[in-house]
């Protein structure tokens, strides 16, 4: 059985993971911005393979609209422009043999809109799961006072740890959120 610091130290480390994923996801949105994080999930078919696009080319934004992709292996172009027009990025591709080029078209209000409602909900997603993470640590701190292996106040010391985690980690998704609506309303 874990020790009660290992049980409040996985928690605190899957809390700030939680974040972190939340901050990687909002970062492959389109908020009228290019920016190369956003190819992040896109994986090539290549020799049978689902590789990401950021391993078999040189991305390059080139100015506020235009992502430019760059592969290393020339015969993989065709596979790699398949893979962009498969993966949902709001713009179509452009290919010249050697380069492609994505160039986003600027976002209507509506879109921003929609955007932003998107942002909120996966918000709330990833604080469920951190409060669900704290929720699953104080059973464990229940179950390892009733057995004996702490005291009601070591228990109680616990939680009171595991929610200050719970607001840091719950104050960072807020802070990600707010930067990324500023973000998509503002471009």
């Amino acid at each position: 059985m874990e020790s009660i610091n290992e049980i409040l130290n996985k928690a605190k480390k899957n809390m700030s993971d939680v974040a972190e994923k939340l901050r990687k996801d909002l970062a492959t949105l389109r908020t009228g911005r290019a920016n190369a994080q956003m190819l992040e999930n896109v994986r090539v078919d290549y020799y049978g393979t689902p590789t990401p696009l950021k391993q078999m080319s040189v991305i390059n934004t080139t100015d506020a609209r235009t992502i430019e992709i760059q592969p290393w292996d020339i015969s993989a172009i065709k596979d790699i422009e398949k893979a962009l027009m498969q993966s949902d990025l709001g713009a179509s591709p452009v290919n010249d043999g050697k380069v492609i080029r994505i160039t986003f078209p600027p976002m209507t209000e509506d879109r921003r809109k929609t955007l932003s409602k998107t942002v909120a909900k996966m918000s709330e997603d990833y604080k469920v799961s951190v409060r669900n993470e704290r929720r699953d640590a104080i059973e464990k701190f229940k179950k390892a006072q009733k057995s004996g292996e702490t005291t009601e106040d070591d228990c109680k010391r616990y939680e009171n740890d595991i929610q200050k985690a719970t607001d840091a980690a719950v104050s960072l998704i807020e802070k990600t959120v707010a930067e990324k609506e500023k973000e998509i309303m503002t471009v």
